[in-house]
């Protein structure tokens, strides 16, 4: 039965517009109207660094977050390449983030530039959820010169479809009772736990359209894509989404770290060692039920220099497929190799309890089918492996060389 309007929750979802590279520009005007990529420098089109953020006159090139450096200077040789500062961006979100809360204690964090918002308590004294979000937007404009797109909707995934409808600087409005019309034109890649290999699924089946997914039965969706799968993307397909803004701050990091007994040069036995770290990172995160979205290498010379960079990832990850790529690439952007390695370390943040449904949100392909089943099956049984007969009772073929001690 439908609830009451006053009784609908509101909720926002705001997305700060290309916001490493908007600071960048807003630090120094002359880049305005150049396509900007934050990430590290190429050196005559060679690079092994990604990008992290990439303005929209860069976006026009085809560039887009976690692409390889190389690569987008091949497309755009004439962009400006920005190195990140992240501590820097941090404490301008910390200001952004002050702004959402003066309007609500109920604020989930989700990156530095993205977060959910419950406004529904706050109506009755700062006026409708498109009234808020007018005005957190106008005084993000004001205090920070940046911009922001907003979705205002009844639950949390129609506000974040919402909020990337229109970007940059838009706010989007979808009043209660519309979430199914407003969806159903939309392609089935906004569907969130539709990646490339559930897409394709949906469109040997004749679904191209949020709306075609809607119209179907949840019997037959989850006949076709998995019980778990079916029934969750039905719903979406639908505009439901019970899942409730969580503002708990909850723990802020999730890691592991390796001091070596001797600096080391080996940088095959590094890359050996943060391996293993993402290995049991990912553990840690499966037996506690929750993902993160912001990988963190932590990285320290001989001399104790110490270095840090991170990456937020698309969506949530637990799995070691997905951590480890992004932690080797993050070593080796940010490796000289004329150092010895004193420790290396690994971290997550930004996590997403998932309400019982993280698998069936969170992974890139069907979890009831496929290579991304079998992945997570596998870490399963190396799990309770690890859990009855030690961490170095099962070990990947990639560690049986080496002397590293499971995590």
């Amino acid at each position: 039965m439908p609830q009451p309007e006053a009784r609908r929750r509101t909720i926002l979802h705001v997305d700060m517009d290309a916001f490493y590279a908007a600071v960048e520009v807003r630090e120094d005007p002359s880049l305005r109207g150049k396509p900007v990529i934050i990430g590290s420098a190429p050196r005559k089109g060679r690079g092994r660094g990604v990008v992290s953020t990439a303005n929209y006159e860069a976006r026009r090139y085809g560039i887009h977050s976690a692409m390889p450096i190389s690569q987008a200077w091949r497309r755009c040789p004439d962009g400006v390449y920005v190195r990140p500062r992240i501590a820097f961006y941090a404490e301008i979100s910390g200001r952004i983030f002050d702004i959402f809360r003066s309007f609500t204690d109920q604020v989930e964090t989700l990156s530095l530039d993205e977060a959910f918002l419950d406004v529904t308590a706050s109506r009755r004294l700062f006026g409708t959820g498109p009234e808020i979000a007018t005005r957190i937007r106008q005084r993000i404009a004001e205090e920070e010169r940046l911009t922001a797109s907003v979705g205002v909707a009844s639950n949390k995934y129609v506000a974040k479809v919402a909020s990337d409808l229109r970007k940059p600087d838009a706010l989007v409005v979808v009043p209660p009772g519309t979430e199914r019309e407003f969806l159903a034109p939309l392609s089935v890649s906004r569907l969130w736990g539709a990646g490339p290999k559930v897409q394709a699924r949906l469109a040997r089946l004749g679904f191209k359209t949020i709306g075609d997914v809607a119209r179907n039965k949840p019997d037959f969706l989850e006949a076709s894509l998995g019980r778990k799968l079916g029934r969750r993307l039905h719903e979406l397909a639908n505009g439901l989404d019970v899942r409730r803004v969580d503002p708990r701050p909850g723990r802020k990091s999730l890691g592991k770290e390796v001091t070596f007994p001797q600096d080391v040069e080996d940088r095959a036995r590094v890359e050996r060692t943060l391996l293993a770290l993402c290995e049991g990172v990912g553990r840690s995160l499966r037996k506690k039920g929750i993902a993160g979205r912001t990988v963190q290498l932590k990285l320290r010379w001989d001399g104790f220099e110490t270095h840090t960079r991170q990456r937020t990832l698309e969506r949530p990850a637990d799995m070691t497929e997905a951590i480890w790529p992004v932690a080797r690439e993050l070593f080796r952007e940010a490796d000289d190799p004329r150092r010895l390695v004193r420790l290396i370390g690994v971290s997550l943040s930004g996590f997403d309890h998932g309400e019982g449904e993280q698998l069936g949100l969170l992974d890139d392909e069907d979890p009831a089918a496929g290579d991304g089943a079998a992945r997570r099956e596998l870490a399963k049984t190396m799990d309770a492996v690890a859990d009855r007969f030690g961490r170095d009772a099962l070990k990947r073929a990639a560690l049986l060389d080496s002397n590293v001690r499971g995590t």
